[in-house]
């Protein structure tokens, strides 16, 4: 019975350490939502021992890549890892902040693929690459198109998508970003493990939506699987940000507002643990420090919050 018993917890201990590997490996190129533009919304992320890497907006790429290369998160030179690791862009919007990087690297950068909602890849091709902005180095738009990047539109409701280059499969869920504007989610597959990253998006409750409801609906029978690796989500300003005053962003209370309305679909027990990257905060006084307190003092879900910093990898 004590041999029994023994080989159980060895065979529990050895389950449990292998079901905390890491699926994804992610590096921050840039984690803040503003004003510094060395360090804008972009995310590298790839299956675990991989190098082929999708980037979650494009909002600082360069300087993020060579921060990087110089803490040991990534190999070889900045211009090795955009031309040759950097395999497909997924943009939430078109937003300066999230697609900036992409466009001043676009003359170097080798052929790929963007993906997004119509509305973003049109704005890319209406507004920045049209000669006027910027040339034009997407595959359609006005002429001469150089070829370089691919329109990928991803229509929600529609099955997963192959990421080129990458073993990554995506969908896409459309989010509200201040009256009229959209932004997105992108559900990223890899086996049977999954990864859930928001674009800039304000609560169903501000903005006059269901957006974010609806994406709840979708990702709960994942949380209740534990097969849902992570979740980022942006949480631009403290509690103190009034909600006429929030353009689109959540702020700590209206995060954790939202995250209990997936735990009432999902069940409060299977979110405990769960990661919660903390994405695009304000570089203003001492934001970052009020919204990390402001979250974990409200923590009844007891939820891994993560708080990434530029160039320094993590796994999920």
């Amino acid at each position: 019975m004590h041999k029994l018993l023994v080989c159980l917890l060895v065979f529990l201990l050895s389950y449990q350490a292998v079901a905390q590997q890491p699926v994804f490996r992610v590096v921050p190129l840039g984690v803040r939502g503003g004003l510094d533009e060395s360090n804008l919304s972009a995310y590298l992320v790839a299956p675990t021992g991989s190098a082929a890497y999708a980037c979650l907006d494009a909002g600082t790429i360069r300087a993020g890549v060579a921060k990087a290369v110089a803490q040991g998160a990534l190999s070889g030179t900045a211009d090795q890892v955009i031309r040759r690791q950097i395999k497909a862009y997924l943009l939430s919007h078109a937003h300066l902040d999230h697609v900036a990087g992409l466009l001043l690297n676009a003359p170097d950068d080798t052929s790929k693929t963007l993906y997004g909602l119509p509305g973003c890849l049109a704005t890319l091709q209406q507004h920045y690459f049209n000669w006027q902005s910027w040339p034009n180095f997407g595959d359609a738009g006005t002429p001469p198109v150089l070829g370089k990047y691919h329109y990928q539109p991803l229509l929600p409701g529609t099955p997963e998508t192959a990421v080129a280059g990458t073993a990554l499969l995506v969908q896409a869920f459309p989010l509200s970003h201040g009256t009229g504007y959209e932004s997105a989610a992108f559900l990223l597959r890899h086996g049977n493990s999954y990864l859930l990253y928001l674009g800039d998006t304000g609560p169903d409750a501000v903005e006059h939506s269901t957006r974010l409801a609806s994406l709840w609906q979708a990702v709960a029978p994942l949380v209740r699987a534990g097969t849902l690796r992570g979740i980022f989500a942006e949480v631009s300003y403290p509690n103190a940000q009034p909600d006429n005053l929030l353009f689109g962003h959540l702020t700590p209370r209206w995060l954790q507002y939202e995250l209990l309305a997936l735990a009432r679909l999902a069940g409060p027990d299977a979110m405990g643990n769960l990661p919660v990257v903390v994405t695009h905060s304000k570089p203003s006084a001492d934001n970052l420090t009020q919204i990390r307190q402001q979250l974990e003092d409200a923590n009844s879900l007891r939820l891994r919050f993560i708080f990434p910093e530029q160039g320094r990898a993590f796994g999920l």
